[in-house]
């Protein structure tokens, strides 16, 4: 039980990384450009595009406003 709830929240850690990606990637944005416009160093999207970091809700909050999207918890 307790491995299924950490297996859980790392694929869905893993997916948002995954949907990042691609999102940026179609609005033809780099890593660089998205950074500057979330005002945060190019390397945090590195590390949260890479799915080996995790990340605080402000930051998500600030990539999805650069990216026009809009978080929704479930």
């Amino acid at each position: 039980k307790q491995f299924q709830k950490a297996y859980d929240e790392e694929l869905a850690r893993l997916k948002l990384a995954h949907q990042i990606r691609t999102i940026r990637q179609r609005q033809k944005l780099t890593q660089k450009e998205t950074a500057q416009r979330a005002e945060m160093p190019q390397s945090v999207i590195a590390r949260i595009e890479s799915g080996t970091h995790s990340y605080s809700l402000g930051t998500l909050s600030r990539i999805a406003d650069v990216l026009n999207k809009e978080i929704q918890l479930v």
